[in-house]
């Protein structure tokens, strides 16, 4: 009978024991499941907002802009706005490009390094005068919109209110040129909206180290010891010849440059009439090579006054690639420089391989070295001979 109780009781304290086991477990999957728990639900809305913090920037227009970040879905549209957020590393979080990055790639690395991205959805026709394409835009569901230079801040709260998407405002400064100060602001909010502020601001550190670079190579020699320069066939609107020129060329003033056009006291694009070249006669002449055919055949029929220079009669002609395509490729207009560089202060600028250093300069700011797809396009750096051609 003793025995018997015994046996009883232990068969009766297993069953208490499994019974506490199931409702243990049990209890953990309740908990596991955030529909059947207080735990879970909790769990559910921390992670929640963890995705959808809310950052407040403001853009370069001035306007505070609520974002959730970091933006999983982007477009950049407008001069320039796709370029910014390629150098941020920002590709992969693009989801419609504009109809003319599609169509007309000429000039712009950014596309040759990232081919990709005309896969991607039409959002709109794009070019400086284009209007904005709200129906486009809302189709690929993007988290927040970059534009540059479409948009004032009237136009910008606008577009904002009749899409409901954030809208924040990118800028170069100035059209046809770069502000320093305002694209390194734009990169820099590019990366606090998409996650990648640690490469902006690896971008702009390069950018400022390069720009230190050029200014150091040439410093203290004075402007009676540098050679006159002048660069013509600067496209505006489409492709000039030899009158269309720029005062305050930028990859000039990156190396000191003694740029004649600067007498003018003006900034920007500038046209001249051709005695002035003649009065000017530079000891040295760059072509953008964007014009460069243009040149090329005004100076066949025109060979007398070519020969009238002292740069062409000495053989001191050389390309230039073109780097305002939709804005400016800061990529380009630095490689400009170095070259230029390497042209007017040799001595000064004798470790540089121009086309190691444009290289350099596209594989770091966009990824792959695409020198060869501009050469392709336009010739690359090197001497031009306008009258033997």
């Amino acid at each position: 009978m003793y025995r018997k109780i015994i046996k009883v009781s232990i068969w009766l304290l297993c069953l208490m024991l499994v019974g506490q086991t199931l409702i243990g477990c049990a209890a953990t999957r309740a908990g596991s499941n955030p529909n059947n728990s207080e735990t879970g639900q909790a769990a559910a809305r921390a992670q929640e907002a963890e995705s959808t913090a809310i950052l407040v920037v403001t853009d370069l227009v001035g306007r505070e802009v609520k974002v959730k970040i970091p933006a999983q879905r982007i477009v950049a549209i407008g001069p320039g706005a796709l370029r910014l957020v390629t150098y941020t590393n920002g590709t992969n979080k693009v989801v419609g490009i504009e109809d003319m990055e599609k169509k007309v790639p000429l000039g712009r690395p950014y596309i040759f390094a990232h081919p990709e991205l005309k896969n991607l959805p039409t959002i709109g026709q794009g070019g400086a005068d284009s209007v904005l394409d709200e129906e486009a835009l809302l189709s690929v569901k993007p988290d927040v919109i970059f534009v540059s230079y479409l948009v004032d801040k009237v136009k910008a709260d606008n577009l904002q209110a009749k899409t409901g998407i954030p809208v924040v405002v990118l800028s170069y400064g100035p059209l046809a040129t770069f502000d320093e100060d305002q694209v390194y602001r734009s990169l820099d909010l590019i990366g606090q909206v998409i996650g990648t502020q640690q490469r902006s601001g690896e971008v702009i550190n390069y950018l400022k180290k390069s720009q230190k670079d050029l200014a150091e190579r040439t410093q203290g020699i004075a402007d009676t010891e540098k050679p006159k320069v002048y660069v013509g066939a600067i496209g505006v609107k489409g492709t000039q010849g030899i009158e269309s020129t720029q005062a305050k060329y930028p990859p000039f003033l990156n190396i000191g440059a003694r740029n004649v056009v600067d007498e003018t006291g003006k900034s920007g694009s500038v046209m001249i009439e051709r005695e002035k070249l003649v009065s000017w006669d530079p000891d040295i002449l760059f072509v953008d090579e964007g014009g460069y055919s243009k040149v090329l055949a005004d100076a066949q029929k025109n060979p007398e006054f070519y020969k009238s220079l002292q740069a062409v009669k000495n053989g001191q002609v050389y390309g230039q690639i073109p780097y305002n395509f939709y804005t400016t490729n800061i990529d380009t207009a630095l490689a400009d420089a170095y070259y230029a560089g390497k042209v007017i202060f040799p001595k000064q600028f004798q470790d540089v391989d121009p086309a190691k250093k444009v290289n350099e300069i596209y594989t770091f700011l966009l990824g792959k070295p695409v020198y060869e797809q501009m050469v392709k396009d336009y010739g690359g750096f090197k001497k031009l001979d306008l009258i033997h051609s």
